[in-house]
């Protein structure tokens, strides 16, 4: 079997497009809710609230924006070099895509303003999930995809040798 090509234009042309909408979302939420505002779009069960997360996911670590923006460098590093060298396959560059595009949406928030601007709050009264926004969106999107990945080879074509010797003759 031969080794496909990395899909270059799949994975940064979708890091884009998350990298652009996250960012276009996150700028209409500041130009429209103060701080801490909120704008009910299906009641209690979802509202739009300008929030800001200077720590890491969930809201840990909290004052530390700026150590996790130099991880996240390192972390944009690997995801490119990790596509480069991995086996191909559309899904994983649509995983790897999502994931680079969230890792730079928030990484951006974090150098330009000390915290990452989060906007999305559902739950059910005081039974809230923790605000999110697009970038986190497209992260958890990419972390399922690379589970499904992982626990089904068979999705992404990549096939077990099943005790065969793998040299290809037969």
């Amino acid at each position: 079997m031969t080794r496909q090509r990395p899909r270059w234009g799949l994975f940064l042309g979708l890091a884009a497009t998350v990298v652009v909408v996250d960012q276009v979302t996150k700028a209409w939420l500041v130009g429209r809710l103060a701080p801490g505002e909120q704008l009910e779009i299906v009641g209690d069960l979802l509202r739009i609230v300008h929030g800001r997360n200077d720590g890491a996911i969930f809201g840990l670590f909290r004052d530390q924006a700026f150590l996790f923006a130099l991880v996240s460098l390192v972390v944009v590093g690997l995801i490119v070099w990790y596509h480069g060298s991995a086996g191909r396959s559309t899904l994983l560059s649509v995983a790897l895509g999502l994931l680079l595009g969230g890792a730079i949406g928030n990484m951006i928030d974090r150098f330009r303003l000390g915290y990452v601007v989060d906007w999305v709050d559902a739950g059910i009264g005081d039974i809230r999930f923790y605000t999110f926004n697009v970038a986190d969106s497209a992260i958890t999107g990419a972390f399922l995809l690379l589970i499904i990945i992982t626990l089904l080879p068979s999705v992404t074509g990549r096939r077990e040798l099943n005790g065969s010797t793998g040299t290809g003759d037969a």
